[in-house]
């Protein structure tokens, strides 16, 4: 069975706001559109010499044009899924290629922007507050989010 390995960030962002209690912030994380219709985090394949964080910081910056990226210590998680590519010219029915195992590993990552300069790869993005995006992502990347979600608010 054929496998990939992309490598990628969960990014958030902190809005501060005053509340009864005092300061406090909303984490946003961003989601980005992909053409096969779901959404997910920032990711791509690694280049030849390239270790982990720097594939995910490459991929970030093409993919939303974050530069300012703080990855956090002490947080990899993966994510594991199945597909199935489809090939054909336009106009011509659809073939799909042989099931592909695909390992992702996604860090932590802390942006002070929201700006987003979205890639051609993508069709948009969003940036959620975890009630949302936790609805958005698919099955595999549930749980990472929700240990992402876990590990900010511990440190």
């Amino acid at each position: 069975m054929p496998r990939e390995k992309s490598v990628g960030a969960i990014i958030f962002r902190r809005e501060p706001f005053e509340s009864a209690q005092g300061k406090k912030s909303n984490i946003f994380y961003l989601l980005l559109h992909y053409p096969s219709g779901h959404w997910e985090f920032a990711r791509g394949h690694g280049a030849e010499g390239e270790d982990e964080q720097k594939t995910a910081r490459r991929e970030i910056e093409e993919e939303t044009g974050l530069k300012n990226l703080k990855i956090i210590p002490g947080f990899r998680e993966y994510s594991r899924f199945f597909f199935r590519r489809t090939y054909g010219l336009s106009g011509q029915a659809k073939k799909k290629a042989p099931w592909v195992f695909k390992l992702v590993v996604l860090y932590l990552a802390e942006t002070k922007t929201g700006d987003i300069k979205i890639s051609k790869e993508h069709q948009g993005y969003a940036w959620m507050l975890y009630e949302d995006a936790v609805k958005k992502v698919p099955k595999s990347a549930k749980e990472v989010l929700r240990k992402a979600k876990e590990f900010i608010s511990k440190h």
